[in-house]
C-alpha cells in the first residue's frame, strides 16, 4: 500500500427528509384529522480514528463522499427514517483543513475518536405539527433542510512516542526491525527509506505481559538542508512533530570521517530550520554501528565518540542492532524518558476529576493517586475523610 499523508477531499451530508401532509380517511369522512409525520434528519458525514491505519491511501483516488439523506414522513404520523451516517476511517494524527482558506478547523488523535467534518440537514415537519383548536386541518408542511457541503484537505503527522531521525542509512529502519515487529526495507545503501514506519516497543524482558511499550517512528533519512526541500526528509519532517522525544540515530564509524558530534549538530539544525519547536523537544544521541569498531578497542572509542556529546549535557547510548548489544538498555532507557514526559505534561496540564460529596467520593478525592488529575478536598471534607479514617478522632474534630 502506498504512503499518503496528504489528500483533498469533497464531502456533502444528507438533506433532511421533508414533512408529510396527510389526514385520516374513511368511507364518506374524508377528513377526521391530520397525520402526517415528520421527515427524517439527514446524515453527517464523520472522520473516525482508527489506529490500525498508517495512511491516507484509502482516501486518494475516492474525492467525492455524499451521507444518506432523510426519507419523508410518512402518514400515520409516522416519522421519515434518519439518513445514513458516512463514517470515513482516517489514521491517528489526521489533521483537518479548510481547503479554500487553509485554516485547521480539527484533529483525529484517539482510537474511535468522531469527528464530524459535515452535519447532516435537519427534518421538515409533517401537518400534524400545525395542528391547533383554531386550525383542524391544516395543509402546511416545510421541506427539510440541505445538508452541509466541504471542501476538506486531509494531512497526516504519525503519532509515536519516539522519533528517530538521522542521515541515510544511519541503521533506523534495522533498528525499528529490531526493536518491534516492524518490518521496513532494508539495504545497503542509502535512501532505503521512502516512507515513514512505525513499529510498537515492547519491554518484554520485564515480563512477558508488563504491558509496558512505546511508539517507535523511523523517518527517512534527512541530509544537510533538508528543511529547503533538498533529499526526501524534508517532506517528512512533520512525523516528527508529533512525537514527544527525539532520537538521534548517528553512527560510530562512516566514511566521510564525520564525528558523531559533528552529524548530531547538522542534524538538530535542520530540524530547527524547519521547526524551533521540533529542536527543542527531549533529545537523546544513540551511537550506532558500534560493531563496525574493533573489539579490543571498542569501549574506549565509544567513550571517546561519546565525550563531546556528554560534556554538552546530552544522554548517548551505544548499540548494534546487528549483534544485538545496547537495545534491551535503549529499550528501557526510551520508555522511562517517554513515561517521564507523559507524567510531566499530565502534572502540567491535570484534568479536573467530577466526583460527588458521598463518602465515597470523599474518600476517593483523599486516596487517589492518578496522575495529571488534580484531587482537591475542602477543609470541611479533610475533616470528614480523616474522621471517617480514624474513627477515634471524630469526636476531636466534632469539638474543633
Amino acid at each position: 500500500m502506498k504512503f499518503v499523508d496528504s489528500t483533498e477531499i469533497f464531502v456533502r451530508a444528507g438533506d433532511g427528509g421533508s414533512g408529510m401532509v396527510s389526514f385520516k380517511t374513511a368511507r364518506n369522512k374524508p377528513k377526521l384529522g391530520c397525520d402526517g409525520g415528520d421527515g427524517g434528519n439527514g446524515g453527517n458525514v464523520v472522520l473516525v480514528g482508527n489506529r490500525q491505519l498508517n495512511t491516507l491511501s484509502s482516501l486518494r483516488y475516492k474525492k467525492q463522499y455524499q451521507a444518506g439523506h432523510g426519507e419523508r414522513g410518512g402518514t400515520n404520523n409516522r416519522t421519515g427514517a434518519n439518513g445514513e451516517d458516512l463514517i470515513i476511517p482516517v489514521p491517528l494524527g489526521t489533521q483537518l483543513f479548510d481547503g479554500d482558506s487553509g485554516k485547521m478547523t480539527g484533529e483525529v488523535l484517539g482510537h474511535l475518536q468522531k469527528l464530524v467534518v459535515a452535519k447532516g440537514g435537519e427534518h421538515g415537519l409533517g401537518n400534524q405539527r400545525f395542528l391547533t383548536s383554531t386550525h383542524q386541518a391544516p395543509e402546511e408542511f416545510t421541506e427539510g433542510t440541505s445538508g452541509e457541503t466541504a471542501h476538506l484537505r486531509l494531512e497526516l503527522k504519525l503519532v509515536a512516542d519516539v522519533g528517530l531521525a538521522g542521515f541515510p542509512n544511519a541503521g533506523k529502519s534495522t533498528l525499528l526491525s529490531v526493536v518491534s515487529s516492524a518490518k521496513p526495507k532494508i539495504a545497503d545503501y542509502p535512501f532505503t527509506t521512502l516512507v515513514p514506519n512505525l513499529g510498537v516497543v515492547e519491554l518484554k524482558d520485564r515480563g512477558e505481559f508488563s504491558g509496558e511499550s512505546f511508539v517507535m517512528a523511523d523517518v527517512p533519512g534527512l541530509i544537510e538542508g533538508a528543511a529547503e526541500g533538498k533529499g526526501l526528509g524534508h517532506a517528512f519532517l512533520r512525523h516528527l512533530e508529533r512525537t514527544q522525544l527525539v532520537a538521534y540515530l548517528v553512527t560510530a564509524v562512516n566514511d566521510e570521517g564525520v564525528t558523531p558530534a559533528q552529524a548530531f549538530k547538522t542534524l538538530r539544525a535542520e530540524l530547527a530550520t524547519y521547526s524551533k519547536e521540533l529542536a527543542d523537544k527531549p533529545v537523546c544521541v544513540v551511537l550506532s554501528k558500534t560493531d563496525l569498531i574493533e573489539a579490543e578497542d571498542r569501549a574506549a572509542e565509544i567513550r571517546k565518540l561519546s565525550a563531546p556529546l556528554k560534556k554538552k549535557g546530552f544522554d548517548v547510548l551505544a548499540i548494534s542492532s546487528v549483534e544485538n548489544s545496547g537495545i534491551d538498555d535503549l529499550k528501557r532507557y526510551l520508555y522511562e524518558r517517554v513515561m517521564a514526559y507523559k507524567a510531566e505534561q499530565a502534572a502540567d496540564n491535570p484534568v479536573p476529576l467530577a466526583l460527588d460529596n458521598s463518602v465515597t467520593g470523599k474518600l476517593t478525592r483523599r486516596w487517589l493517586d492518578i496522575p495529571g488529575v488534580r484531587l482537591e478536598l475542602t477543609a470541611q471534607e479533610s475533616r470528614e475523610v480523616a474522621a471517617m479514617q480514624r474513627p477515634d478522632l471524630k469526636k476531636l474534630l466534632a469539638s474543633r
